[in-house]
């Protein structure tokens, strides 16, 4: 059976070279014989390839030492609750910059443990742009923002400058797609389902210095400094999904890398923005502020979605359908999501437009 091209926006494609190797060690790994979904969290196959998988994140990204990386579960949308639970550390406010959906739930959930003020908005706009003018405070606990916005395909090509002020990132649909200057952050989380590997694990690279004064009532699960102190295993893990990821980022190591990543994926978007800009096409966002992970489109004409989605489908293309939100096409082009795959999409787009226009 031949593999489709999945544009979901998550879950989302794996590497080819991933699943097969998953599945070669399904029944057996490295001789061990069982497969990983059956091994306990505490023995010693499964804590050598969590350590490694944490050894391969932190070189990929150049985590600092005084960082932690957490495995945890409960995806993007537990650290709605679970970051003011942690890095508040007794204070009452946090700045969020809404610029989407997810910045503007993460913020609505931080309103029931602070007092939340928002730096800066893009709603009158209906987010598709990136502000760059924040209305900081210097008193607040931290700041936070959606890196890249999964929904409206905005994404910020720039670190913000948060002074003192501890910088926290939603990273979840372009984290391991691109450089990243960890330093710059207090603290960044991400859900494995676009880039990182299965749904059901959530990485946390969290600053120490930022942990150990969780709020009073947080769950022990939930606090940072007790799952960083117990290597992320305070209770079973997401094994499997950690295997997985692991594979993932031993791919990425031997193509060269987040640096050769980032190329790749700049092509990648470059081709198909190119083809949508066109003239048929159109996608909202602010040229400098598009996502190279999550492009939003849509056509003139909303009778011709649904032949659009059939003839897709029809040449091996799923999940172009645009979240209900805004309507339209979505095509997600994670790392996983090879060349061809975008390539298919921009003869199809030409062949379409040159049929309809």
């Amino acid at each position: 059976m031949s593999r489709i091209f999945n544009f979901s926006s998550g879950p989302a494609m794996l590497p080819a070279e991933v699943l097969s190797r998953a599945g070669d060690e399904m029944l057996d790994w490295h001789g061990a014989g069982m497969g990983v979904m059956e091994m306990s969290h505490r023995g010693r196959e499964f804590t050598g390839i969590a350590a490694e998988a944490e050894r391969d994140l932190r070189e990929l990204l150049a985590v600092p030492a005084h960082y932690k990386v957490l495995f945890l579960q409960g995806g993007a949308t537990l650290q709605f609750a679970q970051v003011p639970m942690n890095l508040l550390r007794g204070k009452a406010s946090a700045d969020y910059v809404i610029t989407g959906e997810w910045s503007k739930k993460a913020a609505k959930e931080a309103r029931a443990y602070c007092d939340v003020h928002v730096a800066a908005s893009s709603e009158e706009r209906k987010f598709t742009y990136a502000p760059r003018n924040w209305q900081l405070r210097g008193d607040a606990a931290y700041v936070h923002y959606c890196s890249n916005e999964t929904i409206g395909g905005v994404e910020f090509h720039w670190t913000p400058d948060t002074g003192p002020v501890p910088l926290v990132s939603d990273a979840s649909s372009h984290l391991l797609s691109r450089a990243l200057d960890v330093p710059r952050y207090g603290l960044i989380y991400a859900g494995a389902q676009k880039n990182l590997g299965p749904a059901g694990l959530t990485v946390v690279i969290v600053r120490e210095d930022l942990i150990g004064a969780a709020a009073r009532g947080t769950p022990t699960v939930m606090d940072y400094k007790l799952q960083a102190e117990s290597d992320s295993m305070l209770n079973t893990p997401a094994t499997y999904a950690i295997y997985v990821a692991g594979l993932v980022f031993k791919w990425l190591r031997q193509l060269g890398g987040v640096a050769e990543m980032e190329r790749r994926n700049v092509h990648k978007a470059q081709l198909l923005y190119a083809a949508l800009d066109a003239g048929f096409y159109r996608n909202p966002v602010a040229r400098e502020d598009r996502s190279r992970m999550n492009v939003p489109f849509s056509l003139p004409d909303e009778r011709l979605d649904a032949p659009f989605l059939k003839g897709a489908e029809e040449r091996g293309m799923v999940q172009l359908k645009g979240h209900r939100s805004v309507g339209g096409m979505r095509a997600s082009i994670y790392n996983a999501m090879p060349l061809e795959g975008v390539q298919r999409l921009v003869v199809y787009l030409k062949e379409f437009a040159a049929q309809h226009g």
